[in-house]
């Protein structure tokens, strides 16, 4: 059993910033990536950005990866997603997940996921 527990969200005017947490427990492998994904109504799945559980490799798209920094603190098996700079366009609801998935692989497969936590970008 994988349990999420995902905070930060809300609402935030353009040029704005919001950090995202993702608390993830009950997972047994000793290797993985951790996934920041989101999807707005309408739309696919877009994966963000994914960090290693050892914080040797992270992973951004182009769209954000300017924008948006993913951390990790092992300590509290915590994973952050600090965005900034934020615009109508990134409104979405925002999901942390976890794979297996290697390289950049890991911003498009996801094993499980929380969720998800809504974003509004608006004036």
């Amino acid at each position: 059993q994988v349990q999420f527990v995902e905070s930060g969200g809300g609402l935030v005017q353009p040029g704005g910033s919001l950090r995202l947490s993702c608390a993830v427990s009950g997972l047994t492998s000793d290797y993985y990536f951790t996934t920041w994904f989101r999807q707005a109504p309408g739309k696919e799945r877009e994966g963000l950005s994914c960090i290693s559980s050892d914080r040797e490799a992270t992973h951004y798209a182009d769209s954000v990866k300017e924008r948006f920094t993913i951390s990790r603190d092992n300590a509290s098996n915590t994973v952050y997603l600090q965005m900034n700079s934020l615009k109508p366009e990134d409104t979405a609801v925002y999901y942390c997940a976890t794979t297996h998935a290697r390289s950049y692989y890991c911003l498009y497969e996801y094993d499980y996921w929380g969720q998800g936590t809504q974003v509004t970008v608006s004036s």
